[in-house]
């Protein structure tokens, strides 16, 4: 498993809709998002962890899965960025 950061952008019309779908594939996917429709920003961003990045745009609403940015995130330590100093 790879860690995937989601960023799903949807416009104000379409918020309830994209909050229904995302609770819809179950309570536990709908806590790993943040949601920013409050402030004006109708976007959600989740850190998940998935197979392949085909598997996390699966997590996305499929209304908007095609407006959907999806990035293979991951964590360095500090001896490998002492490494990338050396290259």
């Amino acid at each position: 498993m790879a860690k995937y950061l989601i960023e799903s952008p949807h416009t104000e019309e379409e918020c309830n809709q994209a909050l229904d779908e995302t609770l819809a594939k179950g309570t536990d996917l709908l806590a790993k998002f943040d949601w920013g429709c409050i402030s004006g920003e109708h976007t959600g961003w989740a850190v998940v962890d998935a197979a392949n990045e085909a598997a996390a745009r699966d997590m996305v609403p499929t209304f908007v899965r095609s407006k959907a940015r999806i990035v293979k995130v991951d964590k360095f330590t500090p001896q490998q960025i002492k490494s990338f100093h050396k290259k």
